[in-house]
Order: structure tokens, then C-alpha cells, then sequence
């Protein structure tokens, strides 16, 4: 099985036989590898048609909805584990989805592009332009990261919002960064509960 690395992380967070809520699942890559694999059991949310179209054909049971309007089709502790990768940055109303996401699940797992990646200031900073990456690839004006976020802002968040970090883990491409990591990694993880 080979998954996407940022994708590889999460799952290997996520225990066998755990019930899955997979937020913005796109194509459904991650949820398929745990339902193979894991025997995990679960449900992808997504907006876009053409990826609710992938997700279904990998066999996903997926939801088109729009997270913006929250998870109140969702029970109280319906899953074991609620997925956000790589669409925090994209929300409204972000303490709201993970308040929400808290509700619904025993565990958050939430990845996001790191604001503070040397990469990043330094387009900023240096070169005067705003970031673009593999990992972001939009210019400023067409963009859907509405909020830019560090480990930092992150760390704070999840304390105003009294959520625990149980782990945390940040990459740059398919390396795990340890030193520096607010700076020298382009991607963070989190698992909060």
C-alpha cells in the first residue's frame, strides 16, 4: 500500500477497528487505505463533486456537505477518530469546527501548511510576495487559505479552546522535522483531544 507521505502520517495515527470521520476526505485515498488495511470503518465528508465522485468509486461511503455548516448531522461521540488534513486553514469559522469535531469524536487529528516554514517568510520577507509551494499552489487572489497559522498559533488555539495536544509531528516534503520544526517544517500534525 502507498499513500501520499502527509497521508501515511495520519494513518499510522489512527488505530485498526477505529470508527472514522474524514473531514474534506477528497478523493477518499486515506479512508480506503484504512478500511484495506486497517479494518477501520467510516465516512468521508466532502463539497467537491468530482472528489465525492473518486471517493465513491474506491468504495467510500462519503457525504457531500459543506463543513461550514458544522457536523450536526453527526451524533455526540459517533466516531473514535475525526480527520482535518490540510483544511483548517480554509475555514471560516474555525473554532467552531473543532469544537464541533470534539463533540463527535474521542480525537482530532488536524494537519495544516506551516505559516512560519522558512520557505514562506522568506517570499514574504525577501522576494515580497506572498508564499506558494508544492504544498500551497495558489497565487494570493485565488487561494482557499483564508487563515494563515504556525505551530505557535496552533498551540494557542487548541489551549484557549482547553483541547489537549497528545502529539504533534511536522514535516517538510516526506521528512519528519524535529529541530526547529516551527521553521524548518512546511507541514504540522496535530492530534488533540
Amino acid at each position: 500500500m502507498r499513500i501520499r507521505d502527509d497521508l501515511q502520517l495520519i494513518y499510522d495515527w489512527i488505530p485498526s477497528g477505529s470508527r472514522v470521520l474524514d473531514l474534506g476526505c477528497g478523493d477518499g485515498e486515506l479512508l480506503a487505505a484504512l478500511v484495506a488495511h486497517k479494518h477501520c470503518h467510516g465516512y468521508g465528508v466532502e463539497i467537491d463533486t468530482d472528489s465525492v465522485l473518486a471517493a465513491m468509486q474506491r468504495g467510500i461511503n462519503v457525504i457531500q456537505a459543506d463543513l461550514e455548516q458544522g457536523l450536526q448531522h453527526f451524533e455526540d461521540a459517533s466516531f473514535d477518530v475525526i480527520v482535518l488534513s490540510q483544511t483548517i486553514q480554509a475555514m471560516q469559522n474555525t473554532e467552531t469546527i473543532l469544537q464541533d469535531m470534539m463533540r463527535v469524536a474521542k480525537e482530532a487529528i488536524v494537519s495544516f501548511p506551516n505559516f512560519g516554514y522558512w520557505k514562506n517568510r522568506l517570499q514574504i520577507g525577501l522576494l515580497g510576495h506572498m508564499p506558494v509551494s508544492e504544498r500551497m499552489p495558489y497565487q494570493w487572489y485565488n487561494t482557499p487559505n483564508i487563515h494563515w497559522c504556525t505551530l505557535q498559533d496552533f498551540d494557542q488555539l487548541c489551549a484557549q479552546n482547553q483541547l489537549t495536544v497528545r502529539e504533534r509531528a511536522v514535516m517538510s516534503g516526506s521528512r519528519r522535522i524535529n529541530k526547529l520544526p516551527n521553521l524548518r517544517g512546511s507541514l504540522a500534525f496535530y492530534r488533540v483531544g
